[in-house]
């Protein structure tokens, strides 16, 4: 257990366990939304917000976070109105979020290009004390509004019209689900980074996916998969010298394909009972049918 000696190891595993749970926490929603990639377009536009940290010598996590949730509102203003020519412009406010945050980084004095691999990919060694702070009051908040309000972003990610007619706010749900995946994507990027956070949002979600049957399951199994890969990733990182993001998204894969493997004997077996209790179910009408018949007589 001596990676558990060093501080900045200390704060790593403490990152890395809040974002395993919060990432797919958020994800289960965007997956069910057909929203997959949403986490990969807001990574790009929190660079600019990064970019800007370093410029304006202030926090990067709270400054993309700031301009993260502007963005991911950006995005839904878009969806909503902006249906010709929607995708043009979502392409440009990418684009432009990743091109504003190299230049910005660039432009300041305390930025490099070392600064920004780092928030690219993660980086277990610059966690530092107050990433944590931010870290926490951030986590905590995403984990209010999904597990709080898990009915009505369940009911409005599954059928937006049904939750209209029952009278919930889907406009503002919708945008609910857009900033909280924003906040997401700030915290993960300094253990799994802006390139690859929206993998961790999504790849466990699929592998739970493969061997549940319900919302509720899915949510669960996702969560300890995403919390299990993540400390995995982070540990094998320390002793392998590797890059945590990568290790992280790579063994979240590898368990994709395992509950892909186990999901087909599954299926089989589920299956069978099927047609075992259909069988025997027509087989007790079929015996009760002779003595209706000659009760009626």
């Amino acid at each position: 257990m001596e990676f558990l000696d060093p501080p900045f190891m200390q704060r790593a595993l403490l990152a890395a366990v809040l974002v395993g749970v919060i990432a797919p926490a958020v994800g289960v929603y965007l997956v069910q939304r057909r929203q997959a990639l949403m986490g990969d377009g807001i990574g790009h536009i929190a660079m600019t917000g990064v970019g800007l940290g370093f410029l304006l010598s202030t926090s990067p996590v709270w400054m993309a976070t700031a301009v993260a949730v502007l963005g991911a509102v950006t995005m839904e203003l878009i969806r909503w109105y902006g249906r010709t020519r929607g995708d043009i412009a979502l392409a440009m406010l990418f684009y432009g979020g990743m091109a504003g945050g190299v230049l910005l980084i660039n432009l300041s004095d305390t930025g490099s290009n070392a600064n920004l691999t780092s928030y690219l990919f993660g980086s277990l060694a610059t966690v530092s004390p107050e990433d944590i702070t931010a870290i926490c009051l951030l986590a905590a908040f995403v984990l209010l509004v999904t597990l709080g309000l898990r009915r009505q972003l369940f009911a409005v990610s599954q059928d937006e019209e049904f939750a209209r007619v029952t009278g919930l706010p889907v406009r503002m749900l919708n945008l609910l689900i857009a900033v909280t995946a924003a906040v997401t994507v700030t915290v993960a990027m300094r253990v799994v980074g802006l390139l690859l956070v929206s993998a961790l949002m999504v790849v466990p979600v699929a592998a739970a996916q493969q061997i549940s049957r319900s919302f509720r399951l899915t949510f669960v199994l996702s969560v300890v998969i995403g919390t299990v890969v993540t400390l995995a990733g982070t540990v094998t990182s320390y002793y392998q010298d590797v890059p945590p993001g990568a290790t992280i998204v790579l063994l979240a894969i590898v368990v994709f394909v395992a509950m892909t493997a186990l999901a087909t004997p599954l299926a089989r077996r589920r299956a069978r009972r099927s047609e075992t209790a259909a069988e025997k179910c027509t087989l007790e009408v079929t015996a009760s049918r002779p003595a209706t018949d000659e009760l009626q007589v």
